[in-house]
């Protein structure tokens, strides 16, 4: 019982973030100085947006920065404010200099708005205490969150990556039952497939994570890491298992009608889900596991495989469930991997501020358009006479993400959490509740919150709004006048945050599909020469493989936030989800072929050679026609056409799988043709040529 109390990944994070933020009120109201105290509480805010409290082998270095940043935005508010310079100037100079942290890495660029934060907090601050007050607080109470965090950490050692497995396999679970469990419904793809790209989406994220925090913690050279990377090794193999696919609807269909292969292939997916939720529990608590077989399931498996020789789904289904239940078995993984091959991409200093001053930085846009936002927000609060309108400038950046639908889901729940909280906070405080139980509720608010904020970011929204009231109540003594005033100030700040992301340069994702679809193929391209060169070798195998399923994961992406965004062109969108459907179909041949190369499952070279032609001919000729406008101008006349069959008699199964890959590219580029004529015709798509990624 105490193991999932403790261990329990809301819990475990609502007691870390609620003793960091109410340790120093403690202390505050110990020593008779709660005003100071409550102060102090406000540092982690920052930090916490800032990602300090991340793991990380560089966790002190880190630290040190955000601190330094953190009282510099500080200091340099102050001391321009008190030479009259105009906040949205100020505000404006600020973004613009911080945002190259994002051309660093995608850690360090959380470091921008968290240092914001710091100059915005500042403003409440300058003028009622010295200037080297608020550098003081910033400085103790950035290294208070760091110490308390290494203490955590040190003292739940391996618990974030621990977590993200546990997610990792309860994802496995639920994906491997819901792809095998209803075999008949798969034959319509455009109904069938979306809930499994989604599913397989969030299994491909959570491996990423991973790879991250392994990297981030240099677990290769972590001997008590050891036993969790073998565990992740262990996820690797089963997700490659598990996303394979034959595709062959009719051969499914004809196996179900003349046998009760539904039923068996549905046991073997249900007794494999079920011993993958039972591992994410046993990952996450702290426990051994135990004994697994599955040999009943597998007989049954293979008898319907005997019993029809002639269809290819039992022999392919017997395969890779025999392996998925080798590796559950023994909890090692089917061969040695260099997981540390994926090298974190972090540029020096100087490169990146080279590479921020480019008018194509992605960096550069987002800090012009945050510092946009900000300079917008500042002359709204001059106009409504507000001398510091911190609430308005703290909303805008608490909103604002790195897509449309994301802001206007998180401008949905902070509006609503507000407004909810704040009439919560104006009721009670009518009550005059004595300062020490209200500082017990307060932590009990705080307990709450945290505990929901994964899950419920409105819910808990509300709680962090009662907490803010009563830390002005108990700062100021008249939190109660303030509610209507925050009210406007967080629907104005919500506008403004959702105007900067429609109107302010945005990165539309059906701009980005077609880039996203051209980087994908690449993935793809590469992945097969691979499999198909004379002696493909396990490492780059994986590595590769995981690439194509990333790359595949990006465009998935981009369709999906496609379709929620303003003004789309809905043809355009219906045809390229079509397009990622085919594409969804390689990346599983391609899982498939994977394993079949690891094991020397091999071509003669004259015949891998040929597919291998005929692969990138047909990957080149989809990837023309994604960057041309008519037919005339795609170059087909010059590109030699993928022969419909390059071997007679009985078919290996990498020969199927290589097939039905050349048939879905020939598919995807009849879509290409529609989904191109059909783009709308101005911005991004007016663009001819796509821009090479860099390999």
């Amino acid at each position: 019982m105490w193991r999932r109390l403790i261990y329990h990944p809301e819990v475990n994070y609502a007691l870390r973030q609620t003793l960091v933020l109410c340790l120093p009120v403690a202390v505050g109201l110990i020593l008779g100085d709660l005003q100071h105290g409550l102060l102090f509480s406000l540092v982690p805010a920052c930090c916490n947006i800032a990602g300090l409290d991340t793991p990380h082998k560089r966790f002190f270095k880190r630290l040190t920065i955000g601190g330094c940043l953190f009282a510099g935005c500080s200091l340099a508010v102050q001391l321009l404010l008190a030479r009259d310079i105009p906040l949205p100037l100020i505000l404006t100079v600020l973004a613009m200099t911080l945002g190259v942290t994002a051309e660093i890495s995608a850690l360090h660029a959380r470091l921008l708005p968290a240092s914001l934060i710091a100059a915005i907090f500042t403003l409440s601050l300058a003028g009622n205490m010295p200037v080297w007050e608020p550098l003081l607080l910033y400085t103790l109470g950035t290294l208070w969150y760091g110490l308390f965090n290494w203490f955590w950490f040190w003292m739940w050692r391996e618990q974030p990556l621990r977590e993200s497995l546990s997610v990792l396999y309860q994802q496995l679970a639920d994906y491997c039952e819901a792809k095998y469990t209803l075999l008949t419904q798969h034959t319509d793809p455009e109904k069938s497939l979306p809930p499994l790209l989604a599913r397989q989406q969030k299994v491909v994220d959570l491996i990423s994570l991973c790879y991250q925090q392994l990297h981030m913690l240099a677990a290769n050279r972590n001997h008590e890491y050891k036993r969790l990377l073998r565990t992740f090794q262990v996820g690797l193999d089963l997700q490659e298992h598990i996303s394979v696919s034959l595709h062959h609807p009719k051969e499914v269909q004809k196996l179900v009608e003349r046998s009760h292969a539904e039923a068996v292939i549905r046991w073997n997916a249900q007794t494999v889900a079920a011993r993958l939720r039972v591992l994410a529990d046993d990952i996450l608590y702290h426990r051994y596991p135990t004994r697994f077989t599955m040999d009943k399931q597998l007989g049954a498996l293979e008898k319907i495989a005997r019993q029809h020789p002639d269809n290819p789904v039992g022999q392919f289904c017997a395969w890779h469930f025999s392996r998925i239940a080798r590796v559950l078995r023994t909890q090692r993984p089917l061969y040695p991997r260099d997981l540390m091959a994926d090298k974190q991409k972090r540029l020096p200093l100087f490169p990146a501020l080279k590479s921020y001053l480019s008018l194509k930085s992605a960096a550069l846009r987002n800090a012009a358009r945050i510092s946009v936002m900000l300079s917008i927000a500042s002359l709204m609060g001059m106009a409504l006479h507000l001398p510091k309108p911190y609430w308005i400038l703290m909303t805008v950046l608490l909103v604002t993400q790195n897509g449309y639908s994301a802001t206007r889901v998180r401008i949905l729940h902070r509006a609503a959490g507000t407004m909810v909280g704040l009439i919560i906070a104006g009721v009670t405080l009518h009550l005059h509740v004595p300062e020490g139980y209200t500082l017990a509720g307060m932590l009990i608010v705080t307990l709450v919150s945290y505990l929901i904020i994964r899950k419920s970011y409105g819910w808990a929204t509300v709680g962090f709004t009662v907490t803010a009231v009563y830390t002005l109540q108990l700062l100021t003594l008249n939190g109660e006048q303030f509610i209507i005033a925050r009210l406007a100030d967080t629907l104005i700040g919500c506008l403004i945050a959702f105007g900067g992301m429609v109107w302010l340069w945005p990165q539309w994702q059906s701009g980005l599909l077609r880039q996203n679809a051209h980087d994908a193929l690449e993935a793809d391209q590469e992945a097969i020469r691979l499999i198909l060169s004379d002696d493909p070798q396990p490492t780059p195998l994986a590595w590769q493989r995981m690439k194509v399923n990333q790359a595949h994961n990006a465009l998935f992406n981009s369709l999906n936030q496609a379709m929620q965004e303003p003004g789309f062109n809905s043809a355009y969108l219906a045809d390229m989800k079509l397009w990622v459907t085919h594409s969804q179909f390689i990346v599983e041949h391609i899982n498939a072929m994977t394993t079949l190369a690891r094991e020397h499952t091999m071509l003669t070279p004259d015949l891998a050679q040929r597919y291998l032609q005929s692969c990138e001919i047909a990957l080149q000729r989809c990837q023309q026609r994604l960057e041309y406008d008519s037919p005339g101008e795609s170059g087909d006349e010059n590109i030699l056409e993928a022969p419909e069959t390059l071997t007679y008699g009985p078919m290996s199964t990498l020969e199927q799988h290589l097939q039905r890959t050349l048939g879905h590219l020939n598919t995807m580029h009849t879509i290409s043709s529609v989904a191109w004529r059909q783009r709308p015709h101005h911005g991004i798509w007016l663009i001819r040529r796509l821009k090479r990624t860099p390999h």
